[in-house]
């Protein structure tokens, strides 16, 4: 039997990384390892073979979950000793059920729950940084006050549970290897039948409702992240935990920062006098606060200075990431006659001495060599 690879290993990520982390690292492999870009190489045909397999299961984040908890047992049709479930003709649908209960209103340690809600919430830069609560008003179902959440208009009838389920709200027909569940058509899926339906919430135990909450949103969180608070789904009804709230985070753009990860990065323009002088600029940090750089003479475009501990947050951390400044030397345009005659007369004396130029010298003396045939 083949060794089933480890789809992490095969992601070269951590068992820790996110979902962005892990769509990067399949991306970069998956270029590298194209069968297009390497036609006829069987170990890279495999090798892609395996990283989208594996990008397939860590993106979605149920099986990921499923993969985490069980390996690759998750997704086979072995028994309880090789990933504790039985399968019993129900398939990997039964493992997500029993792991997760239904997204949208399951069953929750073997509890039929609320259903979970999926909000957006945009934030700025600087509060993705520090960190920010948000108040959030969504559309909900809370528990009806009428019946108290019984759905029942009777207070001394309780609903009874439903004959025909036994309460589970689900019926099974077993269709030959499979065995197919759907939901219950004597109770419609509640699992109990309410003789006299409450008229507020028509016997559905709840009603809908625009609801408050503040959610606390850590500092250093990225772009795309998702929250999870526990509980504050829509209601149940009486004895039927709430579903709960997911709230996926946005990061605007900032018009000086970039992000990578903890870092920041920084395009400052310098002037060419400045670059081949020498100076010290001023730059903003993100926490508000400003920095001196010095900018040694001879600076060229595209060099790095960093800032350490001037960077990004770390999510659940005190520690802060690194900044560093991208100088961009910037030609001077619109030149006045006096500006135009200094540089005449720079580039006179400069076109003697190469030393001044290396880059451009040692260039130009490659371009004659290859005229010449010496190249």
């Amino acid at each position: 039997m083949a060794t089933k690879i480890d789809y992490y290993a095969a992601l070269e990520v951590s068992r820790d990384a996110n979902g962005d982390e892990i769509k990067r690292a399949y991306r970069k492999l998956a270029m590298k390892y194209h069968p297009d870009r390497n036609p006829g190489d069987a170990e890279a045909e495999n090798k892609f073979k395996e990283i989208s397999e594996a990008y397939e299961v860590l993106k979605d984040d149920q099986k990921r979950a499923a993969y985490d908890r069980f390996g690759h047992a998750a997704f086979e049709g072995g028994g309880p000793g090789a990933g504790g479930f039985d399968f019993g003709g129900g398939g990997l649908g039964d493992i997500f059920e029993q792991m997760f209960g239904d997204m949208m209103g399951g069953r929750r340690g073997g509890r039929r729950s609320g259903a979970d809600i999926q909000v957006q919430v945009s934030i700025t830069f600087a509060e993705a940084f520090a960190g920010v609560k948000k108040e959030i008003t969504i559309p909900t179902r809370v528990t009806c006050k009428s019946c108290e959440g019984t759905g029942s208009a009777d207070k001394d009838q309780p609903p009874e549970t439903c004959p025909s389920c036994h309460g589970a709200g689900k019926v099974r027909a077993q269709q030959g290897f499979f065995a197919i569940e759907r939901p219950c058509p004597t109770c419609h899926g509640t699992g109990r039948l309410i003789r006299n339906p409450c008229k507020e919430c028509h016997g559905a135990g709840t009603v809908e409702k625009n609801r408050t909450i503040e959610v606390s949103i850590p500092a250093g969180v990225e772009d795309g992240t998702r929250i999870r608070i526990t509980g504050e789904g829509e209601a149940g009804g009486k004895g039927v935990p709430a579903g709960d709230l997911y709230v996926h985070v946005s990061v605007e753009a900032h018009a000086i920062f970039q992000r990578d990860g903890a870092n920041i990065y920084c395009r400052v323009p310098v002037r060419m006098g400045q670059a081949a002088l020498g100076t010290e600029i001023e730059v903003p940090v993100v926490d508000g606060s400003r920095a001196k750089v010095k900018i040694p003479a001879g600076t060229q475009t595209g060099e790095h200075f960093r800032l350490r501990g001037k960077g990004f947050s770390v999510l659940r951390s005190s520690a802060r990431g690194d900044m560093y400044i991208q100088v961009v030397v910037e030609t001077p345009r619109h030149l006045s006659k006096r500006q135009r005659e200094l540089l005449e007369e720079f580039e006179t004396d400069a076109a003697g001495h190469a030393k001044g130029s290396p880059e451009s010298t040692g260039f130009f003396s490659k371009v004659k060599d290859f005229f010449e045939g010496k190249l």
